[in-house]
């Protein structure tokens, strides 16, 4: 098998975990807390960084296994990276930035789409991550089309509308490229769990009233939420998240609410209490409050590592445009919505395709 050489955007917390758990997998490969070791024919040793853009100006220049530590990252260290002779290139500003993270970091992003192209064709770069912050459009879209120049398969980790946009899948498809979004799931988080008990209520005869998932921490994500423009996508993915396997609204959007509040002190720990309301047999009274804590990058880590490796397998068999499937297991705002079931069904079936 060939290597699979990821390009990332955003080199923040969730690429701090990214690269150290391929550092700490590489080297223990049968450590706790990986879902898949070997995930389409790819184990974790077979992935390389190749290419990395930020606009913070305390990034630009450094090394990746350098930036991954750079203030206002805060993400729990659980493994040491060596050189990864991997320098963290200017990328695009655009709207990448909002009003809170701006205060924190001194921003630059002078580069242009042809040239994060060019990059990633000088480095070989076969699959980018996108890592910009939530709310930040433009400039998912401006590394998307990056990456159809440049010839890679795309990763839209934010909620930024590009796997539910026709016109991208179209694009990608076209070009015979993979596309995979939009928004990471955690490997145990808030929406998957939300998720899991509305649909359990629901397939038991309760009729559900109302619910709310109201977050916290202390990493970067929660100061970018704090921009109210910024947190509405964050909410629209999230109640997407919430919808049926077969794309049905469960809870009408007066009845679900998100919200997210900076608190310095708890890093990059998140915390997440979620409430559901209905009524069950002879309308009696249900409620459901429950409690969740994780440390927020790594949940999403290993996600991510799958990511690039269903579409590192995708490259190798020629199959492009967007992966239901895979779609379906890995991100919360997915344009076709199957079950855990269907998901699993399609990717015993995408994973049987040896060529097309």
């Amino acid at each position: 098998m060939s290597t699979v050489n990821v390009g990332v955007v955003g080199v923040g917390n969730c690429v701090s975990s990214m690269v150290q758990g391929v550092a700490h997998y590489t080297a223990t490969p049968d450590a706790p807390g990986l879902t898949n070791p070997v995930c389409a024919g790819y184990a974790i040793a077979d992935l390389r960084f190749t290419a990395a853009f930020d606009v913070d100006a305390a990034k630009i220049g450094l090394d990746l296994a350098q930036a991954i530590w750079v203030e206002p990252n805060n993400s729990t260290r659980f493994a040491e990276v060596p050189t990864l002779d991997v320098p963290v290139v200017e990328g695009i500003l655009s709207d990448g930035v909002g009003r809170g993270t701006g205060q924190r970091i001194t921003a630059r992003g002078t580069a242009d789409v042809e040239s994060i192209a060019e990059h990633l064709r000088l480095t070989d770069t076969q699959v980018l991550v996108n890592f910009v912050p939530a709310g930040s459009q433009q400039a998912s879209e401006r590394y998307a089309e990056a990456a159809l120049l440049a010839g890679c398969a795309f990763v839209n980790c934010l909620p930024s509308v590009i796997a539910r946009s026709p016109d991208w899948v179209e694009r990608f498809t076209a070009a015979g490229l993979p596309l995979l979004g939009d928004d990471l799931k955690s490997q145990f988080g808030a929406t998957l769990v939300h998720r899991a008990l509305v649909e359990l209520l629901a397939a038991n005869g309760v009729r559900l009233r109302n619910t709310y998932q109201l977050l916290a921490g202390g990493n970067m994500d929660f100061v970018n939420l704090q921009d109210a423009e910024r947190m509405r996508t964050k909410k629209d993915s999230k109640a997407s998240g919430l919808r049926g396997a077969d794309g049905s609204t469960l809870l009408p959007a007066e009845s679900v609410h998100v919200g997210a509040d900076y608190i310095p002190f708890l890093a990059d720990r998140k915390l997440a209490m979620i409430r559901v309301e209905g009524e069950g047999f002879g309308g009696t009274p249900v409620e459901v409050d429950l409690r969740l804590s994780v440390d927020d990058s790594p949940s999403g880590a290993g996600n991510a590592l799958d990511a690039v490796r269903y579409l590192k397998f995708a490259l190798d068999h020629g199959i492009s445009g967007l992966l239901d499937p895979v779609a379906a297991r890995l991100m919360k705002a997915v344009p076709n919505p199957m079950s855990e079931a269907a998901a699993t069904a399609g990717l015993r079936e995408f994973l049987t395709i040896r060529q097309v």
